[in-house]
């Protein structure tokens, strides 16, 4: 291996918390819907912006992205929490064993720069590939391979994890060892739709592995 690719709400980061609280918000201030976790869920896949723009009644389309990145930013800090597993983890594979990291995000990079300068995770990363850098969004293994491409390595030398049925269907396109996590305490996807090479329930075991 010499490229680790990561998904990141629910993988890196556990903050599906903040993000459903401002889908909700916005959706709730704009169209008057009382939207669920599951519902804010069943959204996912192309960046936030553009789950309010193909999702949203009112025709005040920039108004409530930008009330949603305003609620995202005022709550971060309360409702999600720096992981010492995870970034102890990024360190290792960063600096003890000289591999390429990387995400592969369906999230906007406005919202991810948000993120991850709040949890102090910037300088971690060789490649960020989100929501606006790719036509087609996961579970299409567009992502992947542009992020592949970037670091110079090849599919059967990288490995991609994530969180979520588009996650894993993304990773087995691309041809890269792909891993289900949920060893965050909020996860896309209980039960895979399609069998990823292993799942994870915990960090330590991929420092096992």
């Amino acid at each position: 291996m010499q490229a680790i690719l990561f998904d990141f709400d629910g993988t890196l980061a556990n903050t599906l918390p903040v993000v459903q609280h401002a889908f909700q918000t916005a959706f709730k201030t704009f169209d008057g819907k009382n939207l669920s976790a599951q519902e804010v869920m069943s959204m996912f896949g192309p960046s936030e912006t553009e789950i309010i723009r193909r999702n949203l009644a009112n025709q005040a389309e920039n108004d409530a992205i930008e009330m949603y990145y305003e609620v995202y930013k005022k709550n971060h800090a309360e409702l999600v929490h720096k992981n010492e597993g995870i970034h102890n983890l990024l360190r290792s594979l960063k600096s003890d064993q000289g591999l390429k990291v990387g995400i592969v995000t369906g999230k906007a990079r406005r919202s991810l720069d948000l993120s991850l300068e709040a949890l102090g995770m910037e300088h971690f990363f060789d490649v960020i590939i989100t929501g606006d850098d790719v036509e087609c969004p996961k579970p299409d293994p567009e992502g992947i391979q542009q992020a592949l491409s970037i670091v110079k390595v090849n599919s059967d030398q990288a490995m991609f994890l994530g969180d979520s049925d588009a996650d894993i269907e993304a990773g087995l396109a691309a041809n890269v060892y792909t891993i289900g996590v949920q060893w965050l305490p909020e996860y896309q996807t209980a039960d895979f739709k399609q069998q990823p090479h292993r799942i994870l329930k915990r960090i330590e075991e991929f420092n096992n592995l």
